[in-house]
């Protein structure tokens, strides 16, 4: 299966690490990747978003189009891009920021409040790994011990306790989507325990 994936949001949300994490993980796990930013103006502040593409066979063109997967930490992104998801696609949202409801009748949505579950970890920082725990816990792509094993590799020596950390948004992501999750994956369960 392939996997098209559109993560958008304000510069400085952790899009673009979300994006490489999601990629560097498809790696380690032997899937084909591409991974390819677009920044806004600003990097700060602006818009970013990234394509990320996972597959088991060769990938053809790492351009997104009709993305099978968007995830969208602010508004101005799902208004943007909630159009091009495919049918039967799957929309993750910010609900800490992003206060509107998808209007498209034939995806499923799911609202996970990123940005309040890392406060209450103490850091604004991992709300990219909250939804990034979210991801994984809705579609069963990527082992959680592939992207703890990034998380070491990326945190080392002063910041080797942001390891923990990030591992706990990831687990605190996957635990809302379950609570928040009614059909569209049968297949579901607490995979980041």
């Amino acid at each position: 299966m392939t996997h098209e994936i559109i993560i958008s949001g304000f510069g400085g949300q952790g899009v673009m690490a979300l994006g490489k994490t999601i990629a560097e993980a498809g790696m380690k796990e032997g899937l084909c990747v591409s991974w390819m930013p677009s920044y806004g103006p600003e990097m700060r502040g602006g818009t970013a978003n990234c394509s990320v593409v996972l597959s088991e066979d060769e990938i053809i063109s790492p351009m997104v189009l009709n993305p099978t997967e968007l995830i969208v930490m602010n508004k101005p992104s799902l208004v943007k891009f909630e159009p091009q998801l495919a049918s039967g696609g799957t929309l993750f949202v910010n609900s800490s920021i992003i206060e509107i409801k998808a209007s498209r009748k034939d995806v499923t949505a799911y609202y996970i409040p990123c940005l309040d579950i890392a406060n209450e970890l103490g850091s604004a920082k991992v709300a990219n790994m909250v939804m990034l725990g979210a991801y994984m816990e809705a579609t069963g792509l990527l082992r959680p011990d592939t992207v703890r094993e990034i998380f070491l590799h990326l945190f080392t020596g002063a910041k080797a306790a942001l390891v923990e950390l990030n591992v706990e948004a990831l687990r605190r992501g996957a635990k809302r989507l379950s609570e928040e999750a009614t059909h569209a994956y049968p297949n579901l369960k607490n995979r980041i325990a």
